[in-house]
Protein backbone atom coordinates (compact mmCIF):
# COMPACT_ATOMS: atom_id res chain seq x y z
CA UNK A 1 0.00 0.00 0.00
CA UNK A 2 1.30 3.21 -1.36
CA UNK A 3 2.11 5.71 1.81
CA UNK A 4 -0.13 8.74 1.87
CA UNK A 5 1.12 12.10 2.20
CA UNK A 6 -0.73 14.30 4.74
CA UNK A 7 -0.50 17.91 5.39
CA UNK A 8 -2.42 20.13 8.58
CA UNK A 9 -3.76 23.16 8.24
CA UNK A 10 -4.85 25.81 10.15
CA UNK A 11 -7.47 28.26 9.16
CA UNK A 12 -6.79 31.36 11.15
CA UNK A 13 -8.63 34.67 10.65
CA UNK A 14 -7.71 37.69 12.70
CA UNK A 15 -11.58 39.48 12.36
CA UNK A 16 -14.30 37.89 15.37
CA UNK A 17 -17.13 38.65 16.36
CA UNK A 18 -16.82 37.64 20.19
CA UNK A 19 -12.53 37.70 20.44
CA UNK A 20 -10.39 39.38 17.52
CA UNK A 21 -7.10 38.67 16.79
CA UNK A 22 -8.03 35.36 18.51
CA UNK A 23 -5.00 33.51 17.09
CA UNK A 24 -2.47 36.22 18.45
CA UNK A 25 -3.64 36.04 22.14
CA UNK A 26 -0.95 34.79 24.65
CA UNK A 27 -1.16 31.55 26.63
CA UNK A 28 2.20 31.17 28.68
CA UNK A 29 4.22 33.66 26.73
CA UNK A 30 3.19 32.11 23.22
CA UNK A 31 0.53 32.86 21.15
CA UNK A 32 -2.40 30.63 20.08
CA UNK A 33 -1.52 29.69 16.73
CA UNK A 34 1.74 29.16 17.75
CA UNK A 35 0.24 26.06 20.70
CA UNK A 36 -1.68 25.14 17.73
CA UNK A 37 0.88 24.59 14.72
CA UNK A 38 3.42 23.04 17.17
CA UNK A 39 1.36 20.32 18.46
CA UNK A 40 0.11 20.01 14.82
CA UNK A 41 3.98 19.73 14.23
CA UNK A 42 4.29 16.45 16.32
CA UNK A 43 3.05 14.05 13.83
CA UNK A 44 2.64 15.62 10.66
CA UNK A 45 5.60 16.32 8.62
CA UNK A 46 3.71 19.44 6.78
CA UNK A 47 1.83 21.88 8.81
CA UNK A 48 0.77 25.54 7.13
CA UNK A 49 -1.49 28.47 8.74
CA UNK A 50 -3.82 29.77 6.22
CA UNK A 51 -5.12 33.21 7.45
CA UNK A 52 -6.02 36.74 5.50
CA UNK A 53 -4.36 38.44 7.57
CA UNK A 54 -0.58 39.81 7.62
CA UNK A 55 -0.66 40.33 11.46
CA UNK A 56 -1.45 36.71 11.61
CA UNK A 57 1.27 36.02 9.07
CA UNK A 58 3.98 37.63 10.35
CA UNK A 59 3.66 36.07 13.87
CA UNK A 60 3.58 32.61 12.25
CA UNK A 61 6.83 33.95 10.46
CA UNK A 62 8.38 34.88 13.02
CA UNK A 63 8.34 31.37 15.37
CA UNK A 64 9.09 29.46 11.71
CA UNK A 65 6.10 28.10 10.77
CA UNK A 66 4.82 27.98 7.33
CA UNK A 67 2.37 30.57 6.19
CA UNK A 68 -0.06 30.90 2.84
CA UNK A 69 -1.99 33.97 2.38
CA UNK A 70 -5.50 33.43 1.55
CA UNK A 71 -8.83 35.64 0.18
CA UNK A 72 -10.65 37.56 3.12
CA UNK A 73 -13.98 36.46 1.26
CA UNK A 74 -14.12 32.24 2.49
CA UNK A 75 -17.21 31.75 4.27
CA UNK A 76 -15.83 28.91 6.00
CA UNK A 77 -12.68 27.11 7.23
CA UNK A 78 -13.31 24.55 4.62
CA UNK A 79 -12.52 27.12 1.67
CA UNK A 80 -9.69 28.35 3.23
CA UNK A 81 -8.04 24.96 3.31
CA UNK A 82 -8.95 23.89 0.25
CA UNK A 83 -7.38 27.42 -1.13
CA UNK A 84 -4.08 27.08 0.74
CA UNK A 85 -3.84 23.09 -0.42
CA UNK A 86 -3.74 24.46 -3.80
CA UNK A 87 -1.02 27.24 -3.01
CA UNK A 88 1.22 25.05 -1.21
CA UNK A 89 2.78 23.73 -4.71
CA UNK A 90 2.81 20.83 -3.08
CA UNK A 91 0.73 17.05 -3.45
CA UNK A 92 -0.87 15.88 -0.97
CA UNK A 93 -3.24 12.61 -0.66
CA UNK A 94 -4.84 14.03 3.03
CA UNK A 95 -5.92 17.28 4.53
CA UNK A 96 -6.37 18.05 7.79
CA UNK A 97 -7.93 20.72 9.28
CA UNK A 98 -7.22 21.76 12.56
CA UNK A 99 -9.07 24.06 14.47
CA UNK A 100 -6.86 27.40 15.32
CA UNK A 101 -8.43 28.21 18.74
CA UNK A 102 -7.98 24.68 20.28
CA UNK A 103 -4.20 25.51 21.72
CA UNK A 104 -4.61 21.88 24.10
CA UNK A 105 -5.21 19.75 20.97
CA UNK A 106 -3.70 16.26 21.58
CA UNK A 107 -1.35 14.57 18.86
CA UNK A 108 -2.79 11.50 19.49
CA UNK A 109 -6.33 12.75 18.01
CA UNK A 110 -4.65 14.12 15.01
CA UNK A 111 -3.24 10.63 14.63
CA UNK A 112 -6.42 8.75 15.08
CA UNK A 113 -8.02 11.32 12.28
CA UNK A 114 -5.22 10.39 9.96
CA UNK A 115 -5.34 6.53 10.86
CA UNK A 116 -9.02 6.97 9.13
CA UNK A 117 -7.22 7.20 5.44
CA UNK A 118 -6.11 3.41 6.23
CA UNK A 119 -9.16 2.74 4.56
CA UNK A 120 -8.92 3.89 1.28
CA UNK A 121 -12.99 3.64 0.90
CA UNK A 122 -12.76 7.07 3.78
CA UNK A 123 -13.83 10.09 2.14
CA UNK A 124 -13.86 12.43 5.05
CA UNK A 125 -12.89 11.69 8.95
CA UNK A 126 -13.93 13.80 11.83
CA UNK A 127 -13.63 12.57 15.70
CA UNK A 128 -16.46 12.20 18.61
CA UNK A 129 -16.30 12.12 22.30
CA UNK A 130 -18.82 10.26 24.38
CA UNK A 131 -20.94 12.09 26.38
CA UNK A 132 -20.74 10.52 30.25
CA UNK A 133 -22.74 10.92 33.45
CA UNK A 134 -20.63 13.31 34.84
CA UNK A 135 -21.13 15.90 31.88
CA UNK A 136 -24.61 16.25 33.36
CA UNK A 137 -27.66 17.26 31.32
CA UNK A 138 -27.02 20.67 31.03
CA UNK A 139 -23.90 20.06 28.94
CA UNK A 140 -25.61 17.24 26.60
CA UNK A 141 -28.22 19.72 25.44
CA UNK A 142 -26.14 22.89 25.31
CA UNK A 143 -26.54 23.42 21.72
CA UNK A 144 -23.08 24.64 21.26
CA UNK A 145 -21.78 21.42 21.86
CA UNK A 146 -22.97 19.71 18.82
CA UNK A 147 -24.40 15.90 18.75
CA UNK A 148 -23.76 13.18 16.22
CA UNK A 149 -25.58 9.48 15.12
CA UNK A 150 -23.55 6.67 13.77
CA UNK A 151 -24.60 3.81 11.58
CA UNK A 152 -22.31 0.36 12.56
CA UNK A 153 -19.75 0.99 10.30
CA UNK A 154 -18.69 4.21 12.37
CA UNK A 155 -20.19 6.58 9.64
CA UNK A 156 -21.82 9.82 10.62
CA UNK A 157 -25.93 9.33 10.01
CA UNK A 158 -26.73 13.20 11.07
CA UNK A 159 -25.55 16.02 13.06
CA UNK A 160 -27.43 18.24 15.61
CA UNK A 161 -27.54 20.89 18.13
CA UNK A 162 -30.35 19.08 19.31
CA UNK A 163 -30.07 15.86 21.71
CA UNK A 164 -30.26 12.58 19.05
CA UNK A 165 -31.47 10.67 19.54
CA UNK A 166 -34.92 11.45 21.81
CA UNK A 167 -35.22 9.06 24.42
CA UNK A 168 -39.19 8.55 24.31
CA UNK A 169 -40.47 7.61 27.90
CA UNK A 170 -37.63 8.75 29.71
CA UNK A 171 -37.07 11.22 32.22
CA UNK A 172 -34.69 13.57 30.54
CA UNK A 173 -32.32 13.88 33.77
CA UNK A 174 -32.18 10.04 33.15
CA UNK A 175 -30.53 10.06 29.36
CA UNK A 176 -27.25 10.69 30.07
CA UNK A 177 -27.42 6.84 32.09
CA UNK A 178 -29.56 4.90 29.57
CA UNK A 179 -27.70 6.16 25.91
CA UNK A 180 -24.15 6.54 24.80
CA UNK A 181 -24.46 10.06 23.32
CA UNK A 182 -21.73 11.28 21.15
CA UNK A 183 -20.03 15.15 21.19
CA UNK A 184 -19.11 16.13 18.15
CA UNK A 185 -15.44 17.89 17.61
CA UNK A 186 -14.72 20.14 14.93
CA UNK A 187 -11.64 18.74 13.69
CA UNK A 188 -11.97 16.92 10.11
CA UNK A 189 -9.43 15.56 7.68
CA UNK A 190 -10.12 15.05 4.03
CA UNK A 191 -8.89 13.38 0.73
CA UNK A 192 -7.81 16.17 -1.13
CA UNK A 193 -9.73 15.29 -3.96
CA UNK A 194 -12.74 15.19 -1.72
CA UNK A 195 -11.79 18.66 -0.14
CA UNK A 196 -12.22 19.87 -4.25
CA UNK A 197 -15.25 18.55 -4.45
CA UNK A 198 -16.84 19.79 -1.38
CA UNK A 199 -16.03 23.16 -1.64
CA UNK A 200 -18.20 23.90 -4.85
CA UNK A 201 -21.20 22.79 -2.68
CA UNK A 202 -24.09 24.99 -2.54
CA UNK A 203 -25.37 25.66 1.43
CA UNK A 204 -28.18 23.07 1.75
CA UNK A 205 -31.38 23.31 3.75
CA UNK A 206 -30.57 21.29 6.99
CA UNK A 207 -26.82 22.88 6.84
CA UNK A 208 -28.74 26.52 7.17
CA UNK A 209 -31.23 25.22 9.83
CA UNK A 210 -28.41 23.86 12.37
CA UNK A 211 -25.61 26.13 11.48
CA UNK A 212 -23.26 23.19 10.71
CA UNK A 213 -21.27 22.73 7.72
CA UNK A 214 -20.83 19.28 7.61
CA UNK A 215 -24.58 18.42 7.24
CA UNK A 216 -24.15 19.78 3.43
CA UNK A 217 -21.43 16.95 2.54
CA UNK A 218 -24.24 14.26 4.12
CA UNK A 219 -26.86 15.87 2.19
CA UNK A 220 -25.23 15.72 -1.10
CA UNK A 221 -24.10 11.93 -0.36
CA UNK A 222 -20.47 12.39 1.02
CA UNK A 223 -19.47 9.75 3.53
CA UNK A 224 -17.67 11.22 6.79
CA UNK A 225 -16.05 8.53 9.23
CA UNK A 226 -15.86 9.04 13.08
CA UNK A 227 -13.42 8.09 15.42
CA UNK A 228 -13.35 8.46 18.88
CA UNK A 229 -11.11 10.27 22.17
CA UNK A 230 -11.73 10.48 25.36
CA UNK A 231 -9.93 13.60 25.51
CA UNK A 232 -11.91 16.51 26.02
CA UNK A 233 -10.92 19.66 23.94
CA UNK A 234 -10.75 23.05 25.30
CA UNK A 235 -11.39 25.61 22.16
CA UNK A 236 -11.22 28.92 23.22
CA UNK A 237 -14.21 31.50 22.02
CA UNK A 238 -14.12 34.38 24.23
CA UNK A 239 -11.71 36.13 26.14
CA UNK A 240 -12.77 34.52 29.33
CA UNK A 241 -11.97 31.41 28.03
CA UNK A 242 -7.99 32.56 27.53
CA UNK A 243 -7.87 33.06 30.74
CA UNK A 244 -9.26 29.47 31.57
CA UNK A 245 -6.69 28.46 29.51
CA UNK A 246 -3.79 30.26 30.98
CA UNK A 247 -4.98 29.15 34.59
CA UNK A 248 -4.43 25.12 33.08
CA UNK A 249 -1.05 25.88 31.63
Amino acid sequence: MTKKVFVGIIPARYASTRFPGKPLALIGGKTMIQRVYEQASTVLDNVYVATDDERIANAVKNFGGKVIITSPHHQSGTDRCYEALCNTGERFDVVVNIQGDEPFIDPSQIKALMDCFDNTQTQIATMAKKITSKDGLAYLENPNHPKLVVNSNDEAMYFSRSVIPYLRGSDKNEWVTKHVFLKHLGIYAYRSDILAQITTLKPSTLELAESLEQLRWLENGFKIKVCYTDIETIGIDTPEDLVKANSIL
